[in-house]
């Protein structure tokens, strides 16, 4: 067994939170990290400061001051040919990665959806349930090659009612209404997808999980106001890779850090087959 150590992170400006991700990076070794809403394109990145850090290879969908995702690696990173945002918004990017186990990763930063859950009423909100329906077309297509998918990354739903702080109090607030945990549903059952945090953690124990507080939280700890909104998803050919508890982390501790964003990054080991 090899064991790869997988991160999401919503950083909220790379460029502003370079420094505090190789902090993070010295600390905890991932081997590959998903960044969203990188907030700058792709001739703006930070090239130099993530070669520092360890990670050579570097795939980037890049937007002006808004939106952005980029995957960097410490293995080596083949582009795939992906397209999920009716806009064109710079919110995806997929690659291959070039383990001796070869696995797709699928970087993701899905719509937030405005403030009204009605897609009728409100534009932002369509958009969001209409990219997942085109995630939901292309991985069930995909579903009957046994693909090896990792899928990371904010995806603006905090699904479960132990992923937000109130579940009675979030059921008309966007990210956790009935409509948005029904869509990210079936695109978890399109390719039959292991939520990696729930499957360690389980359901049953009422354990609490969030990676994201919003930035009126001065003392997250003291109020503890959160939501799960980021994910590490694998399909059924990585499902047995998933460990136990251990293998599963949400770092709160640096959204304690100076000026921090306002999600937490996520980690998840996964043991590959050599």
């Amino acid at each position: 067994m090899t064991p790869i150590k997988l991160c999401s992170w919503n950083v909220n400006s790379v460029r502003l939170r370079a420094p505090q991700i190789a902090r993070f990076a010295a600390q905890e070794g991932p081997d590959i990290i998903g960044l969203q809403e990188i907030k700058c394109l792709e001739e703006q990145f930070p090239y130099a400061e993530f070669k520092d850090m360890g990670y050579e290879h570097i795939e980037i969908s890049g937007q002006k001051g808004m939106h952005g995702v980029a995957t960097v690696s410490k293995f080596p990173l083949m582009r795939m040919d992906t397209d999920f945002c009716p806009e064109g918004h710079a919110r995806h990017v997929s690659t291959l990665v070039k383990t001796p186990t070869p696995f797709e990763f699928h970087n993701f930063y899905i719509p937030a959806g405005g403030d009204t859950p009605d897609p009728k009423a409100n534009p932002k909100f369509a958009h969001k349930l209409d990219f997942i329906d085109r995630m939901v077309d292309y991985f069930g297509a995909r579903l009957s090659e046994n693909a090896r998918q990792v899928l990371v990354g904010d995806f603006n739903i905090a699904p479960h009612e132990n992923d937000v702080w109130s579940h009675k109090q979030l059921l008309k607030v966007v990210s956790h209404t009935p409509v948005e945990v029904e869509a990210l549903a079936q695109l978890q059952a399109c390719g039959n997808f292991t939520d990696c945090a729930r499957a360690v953690h389980g359901d049953e124990e009422k354990q609490k999980l969030f990676s994201w507080w919003s930035y009126r939280s001065r003392d997250i700890n003291k109020s503890d106001r959160g939501r799960r909104l980021d994910h590490i998803w694998v399909s059924p050919a990585l499902k047995n890779a998933v460990g136990d508890k251990d293998s599963h982390q949400v770092h709160r501790d640096c959204r304690l850090w100076e000026r921090p964003s306002d999600h937490a990054p996520v980690i998840q080991i996964l043991d590959l087959i050599d």
